[in-house]
């Protein structure tokens, strides 16, 4: 086979694999090969959404995608109106996967099942001709006076193999030194920090409620701009649910600035302010002098939250609202309004393992996802300085990134 028609892809993930089929698909003369370091393929797609799968996220515009990134809003933008959630749809649909909508706007394959995505993957990948090569790593990559690089393979399939384009899908890396050999090729990393991860409260006065839930509240942190409102969770560890995941990733930098040690403020009634919160209670009171407090929870708190609440105030179980002291009642509505816990670090949500950094999207041209330093070299997927919160945003980004860089190399090879 001609050398300048073999194109190298690095990484056996989602945004290898959609840039390794648009590659073929785009020029099926061309010579194409996915190579993974390990012997599994998609393996982040097999466990997501708790074995589901979440493919993207239900928008219909660019404009809609964009504010769910921490980082790479601004750059995703055209790349969205070139490939976006619905382009996904179809692409699947075309391929024989539905996906449906869940009420949140998440979208799962109707099946239930991460291995439809997985296999259909698998499968677009055959019908495009593209090579497989599992167990191998691309230990050198240089670049070549005349266009164009030799890559030193080692493991199952050593050998030195020229090829004219090569797309870095490799995933995000928790420790700035496992990019060390994309800086020897002369780009500059925005250093890794851990995004979307949960709270640990190792003193938290919720420790006796884990599995109690609420619709909606506002977590915050204090003497930070960082808040965030939506369902939260308390766990044995301490707080989670969609409300602290977004926040940890919005503010992925500075909580790694904190050393994960902050106070965190949860407001389980976002509605209220204090005083109209002070004045519903009073009107309560009136109506129900007689209810005893801890065992009647307002506002549809659960039963176990509430009598919490009441507890840490210093309310006693027999206690009616007409007994209930002034200094008592303030100290309900603090705890309503802002439950203090001593955040003492963090744990990685499921097995999802998400950071924030990678490659310096101003050295890389968005259309083509090429490097702006290195020609013919590509980048698609997490390596990139691009995360998304909880809800598909992290697979779309790779979707999009991928299939552009496949198009683009395939492209460029016919030229």
């Amino acid at each position: 086979m001609n050398e300048q028609l073999t194109v190298a892809v690095l990484g056996g993930g989602a945004a290898g694999f959609f840039g390794a089929i648009a590659c073929a698909e785009a020029n099926p003369a061309l010579r194409v090969l996915l190579i993974e370091k390990t012997g599994k393929l998609l393996s982040k797609v097999r466990i997501s959404g708790g074995g589901r799968c979440n493919v993207t996220h239900a928008a219909d515009t660019a404009a809609q995608l964009v504010q769910h990134y921490p980082r790479g809003a601004r750059q995703l933008k055209e790349p969205f109106k070139q490939f976006g959630a619905l382009d996904t749809v179809r692409w699947f649909e075309k391929r024989g996967v539905r996906l449906k909508t869940e009420p949140d706007g998440r979208m799962f394959p109707i099946t239930d099942s991460s291995e439809t995505i997985a296999q259909c993957l698998l499968e677009a990948a055959r019908r495009a001709g593209v090579q497989i090569l599992l167990q191998t790593t691309a230990e050198q990559i240089t670049p070549q006076p005349k266009g164009g690089f030799e890559l030193q393979l080692t493991g199952v399939h050593a050998q030195t193999l020229p090829v004219s384009r090569l797309l870095v899908a490799t995933g995000g890396a928790p420790k700035a030194e496992q990019y060390a050999w994309l800086r020897q090729l002369g780009h500059s990393i925005q250093e890794p920090v851990p995004s979307l991860f949960t709270f640990n409260v190792p003193n938290s006065p919720l420790r006796e409620l884990p599995g109690v839930s609420v619709p909606r509240a506002r977590v915050r942190i204090a003497g930070e701009k960082l808040e965030y409102e939506g369902p939260v969770l308390v766990t044995h560890w301490g707080v989670s649910g969609p409300a602290v995941l977004k926040l940890s990733a919005w503010g992925a930098r500075r909580l790694h600035e904190l050393g994960y040690q902050s106070t965190t403020l949860i407001n389980w009634l976002p509605d209220f302010t204090e005083d109209t919160l002070r004045q519903h209670l009073l009107e309560f009171r009136e109506l129900h002098s007689k209810k005893i407090v801890s065992s009647n929870p307002l506002f549809g708190l659960p039963q176990r939250l509430w009598r919490t609440l009441a507890e840490q105030a210093g309310i006693s179980p027999e206690t009616r609202w007409l007994e209930l002291p002034v200094k008592l009642q303030n100290r309900l509505i603090e705890g309503l309004l802002r439950t203090a816990l001593a955040v003492q670090g963090k744990t990685t949500y499921k097995d999802e393992f998400v950071t924030c950094g990678g490659i310096s999207l101003g050295e890389i041209n968005m259309k083509t996802l090429e490097s702006r330093l290195v020609p013919g070299l590509h980048f698609a997927g997490e390596v990139l300085d691009i995360d998304g919160i909880t809800g598909g945003f992290n697979f779309q980004a790779a979707w999009t990134t991928g299939y552009l860089a496949g198009r683009a190399m395939g492209k460029l090879e016919r030229e």
